[in-house]
């Protein structure tokens, strides 16, 4: 297993890693909106969550050598069902036309108040 970690997204705040790589497949960490300068969660609404959850997923896949076009699998937990659509808005326009599995569930609470967390596994080509 090879440990995957970046200054460009938030830093493990327990004992976890953002990513483990292991045989050619990428499993990160879930993401919250957090800013990884501030450790704090960005201001706004989903949108605004959603697309900081994004470009800390995208430092981890960048860092282990892979793009949102690797993405086997995801999973979304939202605290708030009615948040659907506008992260589902955000989702699409960060995937593109590529289509990877999905389960989105809704959970009572989420890290630091987060309304969104999400995350990936992916794999090498």
């Amino acid at each position: 297993m090879n440990r995957i970690s970046t200054a460009k997204a938030p830093k493990a705040i327990g004992p976890y890693s953002q990513g483990i790589e292991s045989h050619g497949f990428l499993f990160t960490a879930g993401q919250i909106g957090l800013d990884p300068a501030t450790m704090k969660i960005v201001e706004g609404g989903i949108e605004v969550q959603a697309d900081r959850v994004f470009d800390n997923l995208e430092a981890v896949l960048r860092e282990a050598g892979l793009t949102f076009g690797d993405v086997v699998k995801t999973t979304v937990f939202l605290t708030k069902m009615a948040d659907f659509a506008p992260m589902n808005a955000v989702y699409a326009a960060r995937f593109g036309e590529h289509r990877p599995a999905r389960s989105t569930v809704a959970v009572a609470e989420l890290p630091a108040g987060a309304l969104v967390e999400i995350d990936v596994i992916a794999r090498r080509k």
